[in-house]
């Protein structure tokens, strides 16, 4: 073979083997962004569907969409409201307690008037069969901050009825309740103190 021939063969080779890896990383590029936007629909939904446990009924606007950023005692937290007629109805936003394992994440919705209007745990690592009676699918009682407000019960009574307070404990699981009902009043501060904020009336709508 001549040497000609050989570079125009090597040339060429190497022309389809770049083509080839282009078409490559052009591929993965692609799916990868497409797997990406699968993901991020999907935390969407699961976030919409959290968020939904806590704010009964219907809301005009995107509530993942209308947002306010807000610092908090351990840092900045995000706040989701839902509005009707424009005017911020209820938010939504996270708190975290102390359990006996580590944190437990909570997100609690509150009406404008400061009236609980759920909460849930989503994320915890509280022992099977003792600590995680704080799951509604395992037990009711994070039914009963329904309603609550500060002042309903008085201050004093915002804890576990082994600490003088109102809420149950969990037979051999008392650090875990306390660290919900500590969590779930220190939201509803939380609110008492940024209301005009969470409720857009210091002109904060997006």
């Amino acid at each position: 073979m001549k040497l000609e021939e050989l570079r125009g063969k090597l040339v060429y080779q190497g022309l389809l083997l770049g083509g080839a890896a282009l078409l490559t990383s052009a591929l993965l590029s692609f799916f990868s962004q497409a797997t990406e936007a699968d993901i991020k629909a999907a935390e969407a939904a699961d976030l919409k569907q959290s968020l939904s446990q806590v704010l009964p009924g219907e809301y005009e606007n995107d509530l993942l969409k209308d947002t306010v950023t807000l610092t908090g005692k351990k840092g900045e937290v995000l706040v989701y409201r839902g509005r009707r007629a424009g005017k911020v109805e209820a938010v939504v936003y996270q708190v975290i307690g102390n359990g006996y394992a580590g944190n437990i994440v909570c997100v609690m919705g509150v009406s404008r008037e400061g009236k609980i209007l759920g909460v849930r745990v989503i994320s915890h690592k509280e022992t099977p069969g003792l600590g995680d009676k704080i799951e509604p699918a395992k037990a009711k009682w994070i039914f009963d901050f329904d309603g609550k407000f500060l002042g309903d019960p008085p201050a004093d009574k915002w804890a576990v009825k082994k600490d003088g307070g109102v809420f149950d404990q969990f037979a051999g699981a008392t650090i875990t309740p306390r660290g919900v009902v500590n969590a779930v009043k220190g939201g509803l501060e939380f609110f008492d103190t940024n209301k005009a904020q969470l409720l857009d009336e210091a002109g904060t709508k997006p």
